[in-house]
C-alpha cells in the first residue's frame, strides 16, 4: 500500500504560564492508504494534539516548531490557510473527542451536515437531503428525517457523537482522524459504526488515524499500533505483534490495568505517579519514574527508538543492542504480582438503600401556535430497581434508551411523571425545597460530559469547595484544603491542580475532577453516568480501584450507567439491561453476562469488542433502527428488531418472568405455561 500521510520529526509546542509545553516532541509515523493506524496512551500524552497539528487547528498559544506533515507527498505545513480550508473536511476529516463542544448549538443537525456537503460537494436539493438521511441512518440515528430538524441539546451524548461521525464522513475524505470516535456509544452502535468505517475503507481506500484508549476497538480495527507517552511515540508494532506480546514496560502495564471478570477479586494494576509535566526538559527516559524496571541509565540518557525485530520499534534501553545489563524478554509481571487480592465480598444482602418502583419520565410534545400537547416522549416508562448499601447496580443499554434520564429522575434533578423513589425510607418525590436540599449530600451524580458539568470560570479549588461548603461537609479552610488535596490525589491529580481552570486539563483529567467533586461531600449513593468513558485504561483502573475501596470502607452504593461491559464485569454486583425506557432483563452479573436470556441482551453482549480477535464469536447484528420513544412499537418494544419475534410479540408487552434464582427477563420466550 502507498503512503498517504507521513509525519516526520513533528514538534508542537505551546506557550504556558509555567513555561513552554512540548506537547509533541519529535514524532514520526506513516499511514498507508486503506490502513487504520491506532495511537493509544494516557490523557495528556499528546494524542489529540497530534491530530490537531495535522489539521493545523492548534490553539492560539500553540505552534509547530519543526517537522513536516505530508499528505500524498504535499507538505500541509507549507500551505496557506485558504488552501487548508479545502483540505479540512474534504481530504482530511476529523471526529472530535467531545461532540457536545464540537457541534454548533444554534444550528440543526441537518444544517451542520449540509454545510459540509455544500462546501465540498456538488450535491443540492433532494440529492443533498437524501445523502443527509443516508448518513444519519448509517450511524444509527433513530427517525433520521425528524433528527435533521433537531438541535444538539435535544440529543443524548451518544446521539451527538453519531452526528459528529455523520458530519465527518459527509464528503468522503481520504483520511479520517478519529479522536475517541466510539467513546460515548453503546456497544451495538459501536459495532455498527466500526463496521461502517471498515466498509468505507474497503470501498474507497480511506485511511484512518484512530486515537483511542479502548484496546478492544484497537484489536478490532487497527492494522498497526503506536503507543504514545509524554509527547513521544514509545512503541510501534502491527496489531498481531502488539496484542501477542507488548514490549515496552508502559504498554504491558496498560494490559494489566484492563478490568474484567477474571480480576473481580483483585485490584487492577495501576501505573504509579502521573505523566510528567511537558514543560520539563528531560535528561532521561520519560517513563523512568513510573517504571518497574528502570535503572541508572534510564534517568541519565534519553532512549532512542530501537529496532526490536520484525519491523517493531521500541523506545526503551532494554532493547538497545548495546545493552547487556538485562534481557528484555525477561520483563514479566504475573497477574498475582500485579494485583493485590481484595477481601472476599460479602454475599449478605442488606436492606435496600434505594427503592424505585414504576418510575416514569414522560416529556410532553407540544405543537402549534398555542403549544398544545399532542403526545409525549416516554423516556422512562415504568422502571423498578433496588440498590442496597455497599452494592453496585449497573444499568446498560443503547444510547437514548433512558439510562441517564432514569438516573437524574432518581436524584430528583428531573421530576418523575409517576412512580416512587424511596431513599432510606424517605419518599424523594414528595420532598421540596430545603427538605430536599438537606438530603443532597447523601446522593451525588458524576456526569457523562465533564466539560459541560464543570464551571469554566471557577478554579478546581472553588469547584470542589462549592459543594462542601453548600452542604456543610467541611467548614474550616485548612481542613477543606486538606480534604481537596486528598480527593485529588485519589483520582490521580496533584495538589497543584487546585489552582487551575477546567480548560487547562485534558478530557480525562476533567473527568477525574468531576469524580473528586462528587466524592468530596461523602455521599451514600452515587449515580455514575459513564464516569470512565473519557479515561484511558490506566486512569480507569485507578478510578475503579478507588470506587471499590470507597465502597468497602464507607458502604457506598453505586448506580453505574455504562456501556463498558468489562467495567460491569469487574465492578458491579447486579446488572439491569434497559431498552426504550424499560428494563428487559436483570439479575446478578454472573447470571446475566454468562447466560443472557433476552434477545436484546444477547445482541448487546455479542457486540462487545474483545482483545482476542482470533475466535469465531458471532456478532448478532440488529436489523432496523432504534424506535423513537415518542412512538414506541405496540407490544414488546424490541419486536421490530428481534430475530426471534413471534406474532404475539406485536400485541403483548411481556411481564417480568424469573428464570432462575438470580435472574428475570421480560420476554414471551420465557413466559410461564398456562395451568
Amino acid at each position: 500500500m502507498s503512503t498517504l500521510l507521513e509525519i516526520k520529526d513533528l514538534k508542537t509546542w505551546l506557550d504556558g504560564s509555567g513555561g513552554t509545553v512540548r506537547a509533541i516532541d519529535g514524532i514520526s509515523l506513516q499511514v498507508a492508504r486503506g490502513e487504520t493506524f491506532a495511537i493509544v496512551g494516557e490523557s495528556g500524552c499528546g494524542k489529540s494534539m497530534t491530530a490537531l497539528s495535522v489539521l493545523r487547528l492548534l490553539p492560539e498559544a500553540g505552534q509547530i516548531v519543526a517537522g513536516s506533515v505530508l499528505l500524498g507527498g504535499e507538505d500541509l505545513l507549507d500551505l496557506p490557510e485558504a488552501a487548508m480550508r479545502g483540505v479540512r473536511g474534504r481530504r482530511i476529516a476529523m471526529i472530535f473527542q467531545e461532540p457536545a463542544t464540537s457541534l454548533n448549538p444554534v444550528l440543526t443537525v441537518g444544517r451542520q451536515i449540509a454545510e459540509v456537503l455544500e462546501r465540498h460537494t456538488a450535491l443540492r436539493g433532494d440529492a443533498k437531503r437524501a445523502r443527509m438521511l443516508e448518513l444519519l441512518q448509517a450511524v444509527g440515528i433513530p427517525d433520521p428525517a425528524r433528527s435533521l430538524g433537531e438541535y444538539p441539546f435535544q440529543l443524548s451524548g451518544g446521539m451527538k457523537q453519531r452526528v459528529m461521525i455523520a458530519v465527518a464522513l459527509a464528503a468522503g475524505p481520504d483520511l479520517l482522524i478519529a479522536d475517541e470516535p466510539t467513546t460515548a456509544l453503546d456497544v451495538t452502535i459501536q459495532a455498527q459504526v466500526l463496521d461502517l468505517l471498515a466498509g468505507l475503507q474497503r470501498d474507497s481506500g480511506m485511511a484512518m488515524l484512530l486515537i483511542t484508549h479502548d484496546l478492544g476497538v484497537v484489536a478490532r480495527m487497527a492494522h498497526r499500533v503506536a503507543v504514545m507517552y509524554a509527547g513521544q511515540i514509545i512503541e510501534v508494532a502491527t496489531r498481531a505483534q502488539f496484542f501477542a506480546a507488548p514490549l515496552h514496560p508502559y504498554s504491558r502495564k496498560l494490559f494489566q490495568a484492563l478490568p474484567g471478570a477474571e480480576r473481580r477479586g483483585a485490584e487492577l494494576a495501576v501505573i504509579r505517579g502521573q505523566v510528567p509535566p511537558l514543560t520539563t526538559r528531560f535528561s532521561g527516559c520519560r517513563f523512568a519514574e513510573r517504571c518497574d524496571f528502570a535503572w541508572e541509565r534510564c534517568r541519565a540518557e534519553v532512549p532512542g527508538l530501537s529496532d526490536a525485530g520484525d519491523g517493531r520499534r521500541v523506545r526503551c534501553h532494554l532493547y538497545d543492542p548495546a545493552e547487556t545489563r538485562a534481557q528484555a524478554q525477561e520483563i514479566s509481571v504475573s497477574p498475582a504480582a500485579a494485583s493485590a487480592a481484595l477481601p472476599t465480598e460479602s454475599r449478605t444482602r442488606n436492606a435496600a438503600l434505594l427503592c424505585v418502583r414504576g418510575l416514569q419520565v414522560h416529556f410532553p410534545i407540544r405543537k402549534g401556535l398555542f403549544r398544545h400537547t399532542v403526545g409525549s416522549v416516554k423516556a422512562v416508562d415504568g422502571v423498578s430497581m433496588d440498590i442496597a448499601a455497599g452494592r453496585t447496580l449497573a444499568l446498560v443499554g443503547e444510547s437514548g434508551c433512558g439510562k441517564t434520564t432514569a438516573g437524574k429522575a432518581i436524584l430528583q434533578l428531573i421530576r418523575p411523571s409517576a412512580g416512587s423513589v424511596q431513599f432510606e425510607g424517605d419518599e424523594l418525590t414528595q420532598l421540596r425545597g430545603g427538605a430536599l436540599r438537606r438530603r443532597r449530600a447523601d446522593f451525588q451524580l458524576i456526569f457523562q460530559d465533564p466539560y459541560a458539568s464543570l464551571n469554566p470560570r471557577m478554579r478546581v479549588a472553588d469547584i470542589l469547595a462549592e459543594g462542601m461548603q453548600a452542604l456543610g461537609v467541611v467548614h474550616a479552610g485548612a481542613e477543606r484544603e486538606l480534604q481537596m488535596d486528598k480527593m485529588l490525589a485519589q483520582v490521580g491529580l496533584n495538589a497543584e491542580a487546585r489552582l487551575r481552570y477546567p480548560h487547562e486539563f485534558s478530557g480525562g483529567q476533567r473527568q477525574r475532577i468531576a469524580i473528586a467533586r462528587a466524592l468530596a461531600v461523602r455521599p451514600k449513593l452515587i449515580v455514575c453516568d459513564e464516569p470512565t468513558s473519557a479515561l484511558d485504561v490506566s486512569v480507569q483502573a485507578q478510578i475503579l480501584n478507588l470506587l471499590k475501596q470507597l465502597q468497602r470502607e464507607f458502604g457506598l452504593a453505586y448506580l453505574f450507567i455504562t456501556h463498558n461491559i468489562a467495567v460491569v464485569e469487574y465492578l458491579a454486583h447486579e446488572v439491569a439491561v434497559m431498552y426504550l425506557g424499560r428494563i428487559v432483563e436483570r439479575g446478578t452479573v454472573d447470571a446475566v453476562l454468562r447466560t443472557p436470556r433476552h434477545p436484546y441482551t444477547q445482541a448487546l453482549l455479542s457486540a462487545v469488542p474483545a482483545l482476542d480477535q482470533t475466535g469465531t464469536r458471532e456478532i448478532i447484528r440488529l436489523q432496523g433502527e432504534l424506535p423513537s420513544p415518542a412512538d414506541p412499537p405496540r407490544g414488546c418494544h424490541f419486536h421490530p428488531r428481534c430475530p426471534q419475534a413471534m406474532p404475539e410479540c406485536r400485541q403483548i408487552y411481556p411481564d417480568a418472568v424469573r428464570v432462575g434464582e438470580n435472574q428475570e427477563v421480560s420476554c414471551l420466550l420465557y413466559r410461564e405455561p398456562p395451568r
